[in-house]
């Protein structure tokens, strides 16, 4: 005789997963109550009523910023999973129309460099679908990725204990550049070196995005020790205009300022930065199968992509 399924715990609602995922995301139950709009208060007991239902604690609270401890890693596997097979089904009920949109979250290293050939080849491939694109840093996208509400990532590989439940797909390398505007004066160094930077007021990629660690190492293996003066922006537009306009100094992927480079609209200093070269591909969820219309767009992303190689 087989032995019936135990039944989801009725007390366990919606509002519980929803509060349990942004929670995890933003590491903060004050900006997670801001997100859903909702006080911090009821934030808290919700998290509480979660943990009291599922008798084990899903967050480690002796730090600042709240972590999931290893019973919450587990959960908040299957709470996005969840999410996500039930987007789904709601989107597969309610009609064609949200079926043919292909929803991308993408880094700004690849919305300048592969995206815009990938969605021109894909919107003059015939299919019969819009492509929806999502911008921000890394955790964030992924976040949006196990609850369902974009269908892959495209940009940096992130580390492994975000990749839970998640796949990558190597697509191209590439490495951190450090950009400075047209006649600036760093370029006339004829010895130059890269803690002469340390003078300049520094453009640098916010702590939560993929390739900081990256250029903390790398200032610091070059003697880089002394910043005084730092901007932190993941905005490719505010780093462009300002750089052009000032004798601030940009670390960002080559990708965002390739063109900018080609072009003579930015320089690169004479620095070598391949230690901070790294993947770029493709993340989707393992659990879940690609639509005709989302399995099309990957084909175009690969196109370009293997231009780049």
């Amino acid at each position: 005789m087989q032995l019936a399924k135990r039944a989801i715990d009725p007390r366990i609602k919606l509002r519980h997963i929803s509060c349990f995922l942004e929670v995890a995301r933003l590491k903060s139950v004050v900006n997670a109550a801001e997100a859903l709009n909702i006080s911090q208060p009821a934030a808290s007991k919700t998290i509480q009523e979660l943990e009291e239902i599922l008798g084990a604690s899903l967050f480690d609270r002796s730090r600042r910023n709240l972590f999931l401890t290893p019973f919450g890693e587990v959960f908040y596997r299957y709470a996005g999973t969840s999410v996500a097979a039930l987007r789904q089904g709601i989107e597969a009920v309610g009609g064609a129309h949200e079926a043919t949109i292909v929803r991308v979250g993408a880094l700004p290293t690849v919305s300048a460099r592969i995206l815009p050939d990938a969605v021109d080849s894909f919107s003059g491939g015939g299919q019969r679908a819009h492509v929806r694109i999502v911008t921000g840093p890394n955790g964030y996208l992924l976040s949006l990725l196990r609850t369902g509400e974009v269908d892959l990532v495209i940009g940096r590989m992130a580390e492994p204990e975000a990749m839970l439940g998640l796949s990558f797909e190597h697509l191209y390398s590439e490495r951190v550049a450090i950009v400075v505007r047209p006649g600036h004066p760093l370029l006339a160094e004829r010895h130059f070196n890269l803690a002469m930077i340390e003078s300049h007021q520094l453009l640098m990629p916010t702590p939560d995005s993929v390739i900081r660690r990256l250029v903390d190492r790398m200032l610091l293996a070059n003697g880089v020790t002394n910043i005084r003066d730092e901007i932190e922006t993941v905005s490719n537009a505010f780093g462009r205009s300002y750089v052009r306009q000032t004798d601030a100094i940009w670390i960002i992927s080559e990708g965002v300022v390739a063109r900018d480079v080609a072009e003579g609209q930015l320089a690169r200093l004479p620095v070598d930065t391949s230690e901070t070269t790294g993947p770029v591909g493709l993340t989707t969820r393992i659990d879940t199968s690609q639509s005709l219309a989302t399995t099309g767009f990957i084909e175009a992303v690969r196109a370009v992509a293997a231009g780049l190689r």
